[in-house]
């Protein structure tokens, strides 16, 4: 059994990390002394590897609690599976707009740096602005050019 400093110490993680999630019902593995001290059993710090690795990966709080299960012996395979794959199918669409987005801004970078001689930054600013605007309400690709 450990103390919540040693359970701190080992996990890498704020005592008060550790309280936040006994508190929301993520750690569950807690008992405590005759004097109120919480104790840890071993498996306290494996479900916060768990729940470190989960967040790393873009897990919620509220995704890790519905995957967790009360035994870390009993997890349910096919949707632990289902979920992780739903994970991964989220990171592919943000994947795909955040290289829109960078399409995007690169377009723009590329239309402000071709500003004609004859037009001053405001100018350049106003024509590549209106050009934007006109592909975005023609339905184009938002893109300069």
């Amino acid at each position: 059994m450990m103390t919540i400093g040693e359970l701190a110490k080992k996990s890498g993680l704020a005592p008060s990390r550790i309280r936040f999630y006994e508190k929301i019902g993520l750690l569950k593995t807690v008992d405590r002394r005759a004097n109120g001290y919480r104790v840890y059993p071993p498996e306290a710090l494996v479900i916060l590897e768990v729940i470190a690795t989960a967040q790393a990966a873009g897990f919620s709080l509220d995704e890790i609690h519905t995957l967790m299960p009360a035994d870390l012996e009993q997890w349910d395979h096919d949707a632990l599976m289902d979920t992780l794959r739903g994970k991964v199918a989220e990171i592919g669409r943000l994947q795909e707009r955040l290289a829109q987005t960078k399409a995007r801004l690169e377009g723009l970078i590329e239309e402000i740096e071709a500003r004609p001689d004859d037009i001053d930054c405001a100018g350049n600013a106003r024509r590549v602005l209106s050009r934007l605007f006109e592909d975005d309400t023609n339905g184009g690709s938002a893109r300069a050019g």
